[in-house]
């Protein structure tokens, strides 16, 4: 499979190139960026051809990895859809339901591949324990706490790579953080057939309650602008088999983007759509637009 590489950016060259270059079944292809300047240094630190058009790209690859902003994503991954390319996605798919129902209609359409890479569902610890927990079963209710200091108490400044992102600072940790939480509670617990939203906490922080169709309930608290000494992510599930705690990710971010390849390599050959592909970045989506909307009300 030849992979071309859209973006440039911190997440692009920390862990989409790393992983696509080291890997042994694919064949790192070429990378466009929105700046060219970026595009030819980055590719000149593989070894891989810089394009300055993202169609040329797109037309000399089998697959195309996205590490764009969400919207700019959705754009681009449908038209590499279109084309017949399968797909490497980051979360969030989009922004706005429409333009990821768009992703996910192109997709399938096209008849292509693609995979949606929430970080905990393919690190080997805690996708295991995903996988245990929904076979479980019985639980009676879950919490999840994806708290980030990317703006410690509000700050407008910050040391981490992201903190210059312009779509994470306009749509805050209800669309960063709130994907991982999100992908962890939905395949234990059901989808979300209500969603509740209260009223923002300390900077951009936002509290959710889901009703699942499995029977129980959750409640999710995401920030970006937590204290540094409070940051970090817990999912704890109580129910009939007891407490259950996702465990903490002890592995690197690389390897995990190598296992999302393989998982669009095996879901483009046997044709057989993976449980992270675009139409369950679509339903994410979905859920966090019906949240936004209920705190942009309140």
């Amino acid at each position: 499979m030849r992979i071309g590489l859209l973006g440039t950016g911190p997440w692009a060259q920390m862990a989409h190139a790393p992983a696509l270059a080291g890997h042994e079944a694919v064949d790192f292809a070429g990378v466009w960026g929105r700046r060219p300047d970026a595009a030819k240094e980055l590719a000149d630190r593989y070894g891989v051809h810089p394009y300055d058009d993202v169609d040329a790209l797109i037309a000399d690859v089998d697959a195309v990895a996205v590490a764009l902003p969400p919207d700019v994503q959705a754009e681009l991954a449908a038209r590499a859809a279109r084309a017949g390319r399968h797909l490497l996605l980051d979360k969030p798919l989009a922004v706005t339901p429409e333009r990821a129902r768009a992703v996910a209609d192109a997709a399938r359409a096209a008849g292509v591949a693609s995979v949606v890479f929430f970080t905990s569902r393919f690190q080997t610890e805690t996708e295991a324990w995903i996988a245990e927990q929904a076979a479980t079963g019985g639980w009676f209710t879950g919490r999840a706490q994806w708290l980030a200091a990317l703006f410690p108490g509000g700050a407008r400044t910050s040391d981490s790579p992201f903190a210059a992102s312009p779509w994470r600072r306009e749509n805050g940790a209800l669309w960063d953080v709130g994907p991982h939480a999100l992908s962890v509670l939905l395949p234990v617990l059901g989808d979300a057939r209500r969603v509740s939203a209260a009223a923002p906490g300390p900077g951009d922080t936002v509290h959710l309650v889901l009703e699942h169709t499995g029977g129980a309930s959750s409640t999710l608290a995401l920030s970006l602008t937590a204290p540094s000494e409070a940051a970090g992510a817990t999912v704890e599930l109580r129910g009939t088999a007891g407490v259950a705690v996702l465990p903490d990710r002890s592995e690197g971010v690389v390897p995990a983007v190598a296992r999302a390849v393989d998982a669009l390599r095996e879901a483009a050959g046997t044709g057989r759509p993976h449980a992270c592909d675009a139409a369950f970045g679509l339903r994410v989506t979905e859920i966090l637009a019906e949240a936004e909307a209920l705190l942009t009300a309140s």
